[in-house]
C-alpha cells in the first residue's frame, strides 16, 4: 500500500485508491479527458486520465476502489497523478478503513474529555438538554464520536466533529475564565452542541458528503431542530433558556453571507462564533502546511485573503 502522502514526484505508481470524484471534461482542443479525486486515509490527490477511451481504462464509477497506474507529477506545486491504466479492485483487495481519513487523536480520550466540560455545567436544564445526546443517545454518540466537520474545509476526516468540537469548547473555556460576562454553562452547552446537526448534513465515510437534509436545511437549522427535541424532552424547561441557547447555535458562523439566519445578540455567541472560526481556520492552515517545506509560498487563498507560507525555522 503506497499512502499519497509518502508519493514524490517522478516515480510511477500502480496502487488501489477511493475514487472520491470523477468529472469528465474537455481540453481548449475539445479532447475528452477525466478529472478523478483519489482518496485514502492520508489525504487526496488529483488525477488525470487524459485518454479515457484507451484499452487500459477500464470501466469505474465515483466511490469505486480502483487500481491505478501513472505517473506522479507537480502541477502549481501540487503533486498530481497522470493515469495510464485502471481497474476496478475486487473486495479482498483492499481494507476500506485505510481509504478513510482519520483523527491522529484517540477518539476515546476526547470524548472522556469532552463529557468531563458537560459535567462543568451546572444549570440543571442546560446540562439535561447536553445529555440528551451525548450521554443518553447511543445512536448519536457512536455518529458523533467518528463523523466529520466539513467535506473538504477544515476536520474533513472521521473524528474531526469531536476534536473541533473539543478545541472550541477548550477555547470558550479560557474566554470564561478571562471575562465574567460570560455565562460559563450557557457557552459550554452551546459549544458542546453548536455542530451536532453536523451528524445529519453529512453522509458519513467514505462518501462524507451533503445528505438530502444537508443541502435543503443544513447543519444549522438541523441543530436547532435537535436541541428543540431535547428541550421538549425537559419538564419545565425555561423558555428564555432555551431561546438563548438556540440563537447561539444560530448565530454561531456569526455572518448572514456565512450561513447564519442571526448575527450573534448575545455575549455567549459573539463568544462561540470567535472560538468557532478560529479553531476552524487554524485547522485549515494546519492541513494547508501539512507535507509543505517551510519556504514553500502556497499561493492566493480565497479564504484567507493571502499568500500563505509556514514560519522559516
Amino acid at each position: 500500500m503506497r499512502y499519497i502522502n509518502t508519493l514524490v514526484e517522478g516515480e510511477t505508481i500502480r496502487n488501489i485508491y477511493l475514487c472520491k470524484g470523477k468529472r469528465s471534461a474537455e481540453t481548449r482542443n475539445g479532447k475528452p479527458y477525466d478529472n478523478l479525486i483519489l482518496q485514502d486515509k492520508t489525504g487526496t490527490l488529483d488525477g488525470k486520465v487524459w485518454d479515457p477511451n484507451s484499452n487500459g481504462i477500464a470501466d469505474y464509477d465515483e466511490m469505486d476502489f480502483i487500481e491505478v497506474f501513472g505517473d506522479v507529477i507537480s502541477y502549481n506545486n501540487n503533486l498530481q497523478l497522470n493515469i495510464r491504466q485502471i481497474r476496478k479492485a475486487y473486495e479482498d483487495e483492499y481494507v476500506a478503513a485505510d481509504y478513510m481519513p482519520t483523527t491522529e487523536k484517540s477518539t476515546d480520550s476526547m470524548f472522556e474529555e469532552l463529557i468531563g466540560y458537560v459535567k462543568k455545567i451546572d444549570n440543571d436544564y442546560l446540562r439535561q438538554a447536553v445529555e440528551y445526546y451525548f450521554v443518553n443517545d447511543e445512536a448519536f454518540i457512536k455518529t458523533f464520536v467518528g463523523h466529520s466537520a466539513a467535506k473538504t474545509v477544515h476536520h474533513g476526516f472521521a473524528g474531526g466533529l469531536l476534536e473541533h468540537t473539543l478545541s472550541v469548547v477548550k477555547m470558550c473555556e479560557y474566554m470564561v475564565s478571562a471575562y465574567p460576562i460570560l455565562n460559563k454553562d450557557l457557552l459550554y452547552a452551546a459549544a458542546i452542541c453548536h455542530d451536532i446537526g453536523k451528524t445529519k448534513e453529512l453522509s458519513p465515510f467514505p462518501t462524507n458528503d451533503y445528505t438530502d437534509d444537508g443541502q435543503l436545511l443544513g447543519h444549522i437549522v438541523i441543530g436547532v431542530e435537535m436541541i428543540s427535541d431535547a428541550v421538549r424532552s425537559i419538564p419545565g424547561f425555561p423558555e428564555q433558556l432555551a431561546s438563548e441557547l438556540k440563537h447561539c447555535i444560530v448565530a454561531h458562523h456569526g455572518e448572514l453571507e456565512y450561513g447564519s439566519p442571526k448575527k450573534p445578540a448575545l455575549a455567549e455567541a459573539l463568544a462561540l462564533n470567535f472560538a468557532d472560526a478560529t479553531d476552524a481556520k487554524m485547522q485549515t492552515l494546519t492541513e494547508l502546511f501539512k507535507d509543505k517545506k517551510n519556504n514553500d509560498w502556497l499561493g492566493y487563498n480565497r479564504l484567507f485573503e493571502s499568500n500563505l507560507r509556514k514560519t522559516i525555522v
